[in-house]
């Protein structure tokens, strides 16, 4: 009799502790734009959605695991930057003048400590050297050789910046120059979505009710004069606030860096009150659009809950919160 009410009193608790285990999960992008369903074979979606499916189920694990956000949002933007398939890393794109130049940057929501580099060309992970930043300097943003001497007086893996060429990103390159012309760069303006977004990210909520966000890219085909996007701007491209929400952006930076978006969104929930839904599409649809930016942001708040609005035809996309299996999206229907 004893261990038969035993057994009845653990068959009773079982659903309670499964109710009561906190909430944990991640979302991540690989980038908005003009994407569409026309643009692609069924391998090449099949093979899209199962990169994405492979970053998010890397950071999950982490998570799972009872690890902390901040190493499941780099398990997960790790596997994108060692991709072709994005622009990050291996698969970043190439400036006007044939090379490859970076941008990262990470957050930690418990103690909004934040870490960035801008305009590197020879460490292979970008997002790890944000990190190192972070951890292991007085400084939130680091460029170009600073940032390289510094990562390797740090033990960071370096590359040789032919490491990041990809024969697709190099036929972007020649396309965006025949359209641009030698003479007249302004014509840039005229360049489609292709030519201008590409951006890598994640946001997570571990166990311990933490957030963190990071952000990676290659930047925009044919950047010339150094130029440095959203991805490494804190309160751009990345933010993380466990009294808000943490948020990764991607699209047409010089927009995200003008309208502060990702810090925006997690203020708007912060101080308004509001969940992310609302002022994720607030900020996406009817404050960045009408200026004239375009591209989308993933939001996860500390209750596990996740957003990823856009204002393009499609965003690279996945998430996985807590037991779920991962959901994995890229058009915008």
């Amino acid at each position: 009799m004893v261990r038969f009410l035993t057994l009845i009193a653990l068959l009773v608790a079982a659903p309670t502790a499964a109710a009561e285990q906190p909430p944990f999960g991640i979302a991540i992008h690989g980038g908005a734009g003009t994407i569409l369903r026309a643009q692609f074979s069924a391998e090449q979606q099949q093979a899209y959605e199962a990169k994405l499916a492979e970053a998010v189920n890397a950071g999950h694990a982490v998570l799972a695991a009872g690890g902390e956000a901040m190493d499941a949002v780099i398990a997960a933007i790790q596997v994108m930057e060692q991709s072709p398939f994005f622009n990050a890393g291996k698969g970043a794109v190439y400036t006007f003048d044939g090379g490859h130049e970076l941008d990262a940057s990470l957050m930690n929501g418990t103690t909004l400590e934040a870490g960035a580099v801008a305009g590197v060309t020879t460490v292979k992970s970008p997002i790890a050297l944000a990190r190192a930043v972070m951890e292991q300097s007085v400084h939130v943003l680091l460029s170009g050789k600073g940032a390289e001497q510094f990562a390797a007086e740090h033990g960071l893996e370096l590359v040789d910046n032919s490491y990041f060429n990809t024969d697709a990103r190099y036929q972007q390159l020649l396309d965006a120059k025949q359209r641009l012309g030698v003479a007249d760069y302004q014509a840039y303006r005229e360049l489609d979505e292709r030519f201008k977004y590409g951006t890598v990210g994640a946001v997570a909520l571990d166990k311990n009710g933490n957030l963190a966000a990071g952000t990676s890219t290659g930047g925009m085909t044919a950047k010339r004069w150094g130029r440095v996007g959203d991805a490494p701007i804190i309160g751009a491209g990345t933010w993380a606030d466990n009294a808000s929400c943490a948020v990764s952006a991607t699209g047409h930076g010089e927009y995200f860096i003008r309208y502060h978006v990702a810090a925006d969104i997690c203020s708007r929930v912060k101080y308004q009150g509001i969940d992310i839904v609302s002022a994720g599409d607030t900020v996406i649809h009817d404050v960045l659009l009408p200026a004239g930016g375009t591209g989308g942001v993933i939001i996860i708040d500390r209750q596990g809950n996740v957003h990823m609005p856009f204002n393009t035809e499609g965003m690279y996309r996945a998430k996985r919160v807590g037991t779920e299996p991962a959901e994995v999206a890229i058009y915008k229907n």
